[in-house]
């Protein structure tokens, strides 16, 4: 199991590209949206972490290359609108054929009916730019908008919002972090960074399922009758 948690450790992937961690972030990024085998890959706190190492005393400290901030700033989101797009296309012009495929230790169904789930839920622009920040969901996000037929021109628009809000973000708060935090302690802040830029991003999602569950709430029961409703301030 060594194996899968290095594929699940940003510090690992930055660590052995060594000097293509530049390439190395970007090629990952567009699997990690483009390629449905790409969900288990590292994205949110793969950019932390460039983010990080783009300040160049802590790479230093690490023992690596300085990645590039202004081509981060540049290719990531680049990257993150073009790996979706092609998400987009294929789910479109393969349809459900696409995730016609038995189960396996990598392609779960379940992981396809979470994205449609979500896509329902909050509409089609919400849904493609909310999924940039939930894990699994954005890389299955694209390809399900193209099988439910959200419409190309739409689509860039809000992928185009969604990459570039997520992948700036989480870069510019790793670089926040790396410019001021010993280069000896940077582990420790990676997880929790990426923890709280997660959290903020679902905020508006709890908001959606809370006033969901109100309007059901207020419906008319099947006799006939109203949920009783408090008018008391």
């Amino acid at each position: 199991m060594d194996w899968l948690l290095n594929l699940l450790d940003p510090t690992w992937w930055l660590t052995i590209l060594g000097a293509f961690a530049t390439v190395g972030v970007l090629a990952i990024i567009f699997a990690e949206t483009g390629l449905l085998l790409g969900f288990f890959l590292p994205g949110d706190s793969l950019l932390v972490a460039a983010g990080i190492f783009s300040s160049a005393s802590v790479a230093v400290g690490m023992g690596i290359e300085p990645i590039s901030l202004p081509v981060l700033l540049i290719g990531t989101p680049l990257c993150a609108i073009a790996g979706a797009q092609l998400g987009h296309f294929l789910g479109a012009k393969f349809g459900r054929r696409m995730f016609d495929k038995p189960d396996s230790k990598l392609f779960k169904k379940e992981h396809v009916l979470r994205a449609e789930e979500f896509f329902e839920k909050f509409g089609p622009a919400r849904a493609v730019v909310l999924a940039r920040f939930v894990p699994i969901v954005r890389t299955f996000m694209n390809p399900v908008a193209g099988v439910l037929e959200m419409s190309p021109r739409r689509f860039f628009l809000w992928n185009v919002i969604g990459g570039v809000v997520w992948t700036e973000g989480l870069i510019l708060l790793g670089y926040f972090l790396g410019s001021r935090v010993d280069p000896k302690q940077i582990d420790r802040y990676i997880l929790p960074g990426v923890f709280l830029i997660v959290l903020i991003s679902l905020i508006p999602i709890f908001v959606e399922v809370i006033k969901s569950r109100r309007a059901a709430k207020a419906l008319p029961e099947p006799n006939g009758k109203h949920h009783r409703v408090d008018m008391k301030p």
